[in-house]
């Protein structure tokens, strides 16, 4: 299963990495993904999570390789749902957002069970604490690349399409997906 997940995923992610509408962009945004694929690869052996797990955060992978390709603003699936639902802005980035705590609190209660021990109210309330604080530190880094690389890169990597509460509304959703 799992070389099927990780061949599937290559498969997206080269898909994906074909002409990226941003290719400045593209590099950012797989910045993590290159760091964390091959950790999740070499911990398989030491720490093997569940076949749900991998699957779950294969998913997640994916609907990243998505929003990467086009940037998070301009996914043509966020202007369809902006179209259809009357929305002010492309909501992919939400979507995804809210995806990354549904998918991934899952894998995140897992550790906690094995390595913490945690059971009851522990063993629901830490994945999605640690959801909540992946993903404020994840806007934070967003925000922190943003003013390093150039402006427009910059400007598409945070993909806040005017919203001043970009990134509090993209914590909101991981945390409403990890509940």
């Amino acid at each position: 299963l799992l070389q099927v997940l990780l061949g599937l995923y290559l498969l997206v992610w080269g898909a994906t990495a074909i002409n990226p509408v941003y290719p400045a962009d593209w590099m950012i945004e797989n910045i993590l993904v290159v760091t964390f694929l091959p950790l999740l690869v070499l911990t398989y052996r030491l720490f093997p999570l569940s076949d749900l797990s991998y699957i779950l955060i294969t998913l997640f992978l994916m609907l990243h390789a998505v929003g990467a390709h086009y940037t998070y603003a301009e996914v043509p699936l966020g202007f369809w749902l902006q179209e259809a639902c009357h929305l002010s802005r492309n909501h992919f980035d939400r979507i995804v957002h809210f995806a990354f705590g549904l998918l991934m609190a899952y894998p995140i209660r897992e550790v906690f069970l094995r390595v913490a021990s945690s059971r009851g109210f522990w063993a629901y309330y830490l994945p999605l604490d640690v959801t909540l604080a992946f993903s404020a530190l994840y806007e934070i880094i967003e925000m922190v690349v943003a003013k390093l690389v150039s402006s427009s890169a910059g400007d598409a990597y945070l993909g806040t399409q005017g919203d001043v509460w970009d990134a509090q509304m993209d914590m909101a959703s991981a945390a409403a997906g990890a509940v």
